[in-house]
């Protein structure tokens, strides 16, 4: 998926909170997508440079998503779902699906190409799926580093259940929690889910600190907030999130990223002559290739 335009986002007086962003749906063929990141008003939370909710979306018979090849780099690919399932395959040869739970991080280095499919078997049978596909930057030490991919299993990361709220690490480490993901940055990234009347305290350790509401009402200093919204914290200002209905949200960010990123398309570097010849690259037919299979999707004009 490509941040092909911006969304909107709004000022806010809320005094815990900086930004606003209310992504608006894309309809991509019968699959629903909001873009939160990149948006006008901000283009980054710590490493985070992209974040796209996918779904829900419901498949009939025969239906699903067909993500040809494509290419990457300069980032990490993470992908996190709730509902569903995608076949994950890469040049590096990774051929597996992820799974509600699961965590998918994609390191693209110096270039990676990667599909992202329902499978046939789902496909006959009809699915569903729900989740987010984020991007996290690389340190400028690390842009050109080899590509790698790493699953960890949702078993393997880090959870605690308590007083109402039940959370899970992603990436990264907050309340106690450290995550087996492996980083290149200081990063957060953690599924909350509280009930009503619950509360999750988001201490100011991290200077750059968001939530995504996926479900439900939480309110922030007095403020309520309904789903699909990115709320960016002041840094330096400890956040309470108090649920007034049973309700979801994703806890991102980090420390802030070595300078601005420049994106297009699938490409993210410090370096816009990078991405010049990335596109080069790809329109040249020089990325590696997805075993077995040789589609791809072209170089946008």
């Amino acid at each position: 998926m490509t941040p092909t335009d911006e969304r909107s986002s709004l000022p806010q007086p809320n005094p815990a909170i900086e930004t606003v962003i209310v992504p608006r749906a894309r309809d991509l063929g019968g699959f629903e997508v909001r873009r939160a990141l990149p948006a006008a008003g901000r283009r980054m939370v710590g490493p985070f440079v992209f974040l796209d909710q996918m779904g829900p979306a419901e498949f009939i018979t025969g239906q699903g998503i067909d993500v040809r090849p494509h290419p990457h780099i300069g980032l990490a690919t993470v992908t996190y779902l709730y509902q569903g399932e995608i076949m994950h395959r890469d040049s590096l040869g990774t051929e597996l699906p992820i799974r509600p739970g699961d965590v998918n991080w994609m390191t693209a280095g110096r270039g990676i190409t990667h599909s992202e499919r329902t499978s046939p078997a789902l496909k006959a049978s009809g699915s569903s799926l729900f989740g987010i596909q984020s991007w996290v930057a690389l340190p400028k030490a690390h842009e050109e580093t080899a590509p790698a991919f790493a699953h960890v299993g949702k078993a393997d990361l880090p959870a605690l259940e308590a007083e109402g709220k039940k959370v899970r690490m992603i990436a990264g480490s907050l309340w106690g929690l450290t995550s087996p993901v492996e980083t290149l940055h200081e990063t957060i990234y953690a599924d909350a889910i509280l009930s009503a009347g619950a509360s999750l305290p988001i201490p100011a350790t991290h200077e750059e600190r968001a939530i995504y509401t996926l479900s439900g009402t939480v309110t922030i200093a007095g403020d309520a907030f309904g789903p699909g919204r990115l709320l960016v914290f002041r840094p330096g200002d400890a956040i309470t999130v108090t649920a007034a209905e049973d309700a979801r949200v994703l806890v991102l960010g980090g420390e802030p990223m070595d300078g601005p990123r420049h994106i297009w398309w699938n490409f993210v570097s410090s370096d816009p002559d990078r991405i010049e010849a990335a596109k080069a690259a790809w329109k040249a037919g020089a990325f590696p290739k997805v075993p077995g299979d040789g589609e791809f999707i072209p170089l946008p004009a």
